[in-house]
């Protein structure tokens, strides 16, 4: 058995609720698990889609947690990096979201674009191209 099961990101937020159309809408993701906060929003989520798993904390949550670890640096030092197997339906999916990086081919056979999540994460979608390596 492979010591390494799994990684999933966990994106630090001040607000959840802004983010999660981003995948549950356009990118057809599941909120499959919710733990509201002292005000009731979420400050905890999970997000599923076709294996992938995605989830959002907040800083409050964090701080409550672990003082020290919501005391570090809040910059925005992720990027995610999803290859996916149709980057036109991505493409059409993220309409209207301004992009990082247009959509282009890389010198190493993928065909990406980028976007900033609205957490503030960077997320590229990628596809290999047809014959790249």
């Amino acid at each position: 058995m492979p010591l390494f099961q799994k990684l999933t990101p966990v994106l630090l937020v001040d607000s959840i609720p802004p983010c999660l159309p981003f995948w549950t809408e356009r990118l057809g993701f599941a909120q499959v698990a919710e733990v509201p906060g002292p005000d009731g929003l979420p400050q905890f989520v999970i997000l599923v889609g076709d294996g992938i798993e995605v989830m959002y904390q907040t800083w409050a949550a964090v701080a409550e947690e672990s003082p020290s670890a919501a005391a570090g640096p809040r910059g925005h030092s992720i990027a995610l990096f999803l290859e996916v197997s149709n980057l036109d339906r991505i493409d059409s999916a993220l309409a209207g979201i301004a992009r990082v990086a247009e959509r282009h081919t890389t010198f190493y056979g993928m065909e990406e674009l980028t976007v900033r999540e609205p957490g503030g994460a960077l997320v590229t979608y990628a596809m290999k191209v047809a014959g790249g390596s």
